[in-house]
């Protein structure tokens, strides 16, 4: 009886770790799933600049406070409770299998060697699984981005015009070169058009239909969230974002190179975002009182020139 109770605890942790496994990867968190992905040109391979506004010796105290990311539910607390239980029924099973408790076997009282053995194997294929998965579904949603986030070492992007600023250029000289190129470019104008773009994107989010932003997205990004938005559609999930209060917007990088513009903004904000179930309303993770904090960095580029500007990456603090 004990063995048999042993073997459906097993078996019930199992269950509970690899689906937190899986399924943490499924919710949705705001436009971009809280993750850093698009292309920044030849700097996608670095984070992006802070100003000196922004260093933790000069920043407010409210800025000193960590970042808070919205966490699917049933998640890390949840996947660590099942771990810990799985790791100490498999350690007593071994220790009992080695012949420090009760016999085991298949004819004894607890979990032969054979059979943790046969466990790790489903568990490892499992794991392969899901990671052969996961690879499959970032080769897909970065294909065609040419220098996206990759741990391969790339050939610089060579400028295409005199007037191109290395990557360690100031913010201020590649304000300047931008605005000798367009006459009528005015700082404070883009961070207006900067905080539009965010809004117009968010909101077709959370609509799940991009119709509305497609002009403001480079097509990489388009195809990026459209993916993501095709799975919440699949799942049957609708990612609600509310009471988003923007508490500042500054521009941390300017620069051109191959003939576009590159502007970094810095967005710290905070807003009520979880996810429902579109069947039955039921909340799936977040907190519909809880507010969540996020520092992000969206990179707008355009055609050098009077031009309409575009979302190309967006990276996490």
């Amino acid at each position: 009886m004990t063995s048999k109770k042993t073997k459906i605890l097993v078996l019930v942790a199992l269950t509970l770790f690899i689906g937190s496994l899986v399924f943490e990867g499924t919710a949705f968190a705001r436009v971009g799933g809280s993750k850093s992905f698009g292309s920044r040109g030849s700097r996608s391979y670095s984070t992006p600049s802070r100003t000196p506004a922004q260093q933790p010796a000069q920043s407010p105290s409210r800025m000193q406070q960590p970042v808070q990311q919205p966490q699917p539910a049933g998640g890390g607390f949840f996947r660590g409770i099942a771990g810990g239980i799985l790791g100490g029924l498999l350690g007593g099973m071994l220790f009992s299998s080695l012949g420090f408790g009760s016999t085991g076997g298949f004819g004894g009282s607890g979990i032969g060697l054979l059979e943790i053995l046969l466990a790790a194997g489903v568990i490892f294929l499992i794991i392969r699984m899901i990671k052969k998965k996961k690879q499959e579904t970032a080769a897909y949603q970065y294909a065609g981005q040419p220098a996206s986030y990759s741990t391969r070492t790339e050939p610089a992007i060579e400028p295409a015009y005199e007037g191109s600023q290395a990557a360690g250029s100031s913010l201020d000289s590649g304000l300047s070169h931008i605005s000798s190129m367009d006459a009528s470019f005015d700082e404070a104008r883009f961070r207006d058009t900067a905080m539009d773009i965010f809004f117009r994107i968010q909101g077709s989010w959370m609509n799940r239909d991009l119709s509305a932003a497609s002009g403001l997205l480079t097509d990489s990004m388009r195809t990026a969230i459209q993916q993501d938005i095709d799975s919440m559609i699949k799942q049957k999930q609708i990612n609600r974002l509310e009471n988003i209060a923007v508490r500042s917007t500054d521009i941390t990088e300017a620069w051109q190179e191959t003939g576009q513009d590159f502007i970094t903004v810095r967005f710290y904000a905070n807003l009520l975002d979880y996810t429902v179930s579109e069947t039955t309303g039921e909340l799936v993770s977040g907190s519909k009182t809880e507010p969540v904090k996020f520092e992000e960095y969206w990179t707008f580029t355009r055609q050098v020139g009077n031009n309409q500007w575009q979302l190309t990456a967006i990276n996490q603090a």
